[in-house]
């Protein structure tokens, strides 16, 4: 478990600073009319910048080459 957290770590972190930038984007801008698809809920505001903090993080990770 612990080989597997510090090999996937930039994505851990990533993944959590973009949760905190989903959801203080969705409780500082949002959508107040409820039809936009990812900011009108925070779960998904929440989860979609998460997954884009991810994606952005492990573009940084270097691989190992055997």
């Amino acid at each position: 478990m612990k080989k597997w957290f510090n090999n996937n770590l930039l994505y851990i972190i990533g993944a959590c600073i973009g949760a905190i930038a989903g959801y203080t984007y969705y409780s500082q801008i949002g959508c107040s009319s409820g039809t936009c698809m990812i900011t009108s809920k925070p779960i998904n505001s929440t989860l979609y910048f998460a997954l884009m903090g991810a994606l952005l993080f492990g573009i940084f990770k270097k691989e190992k080459h055997a």
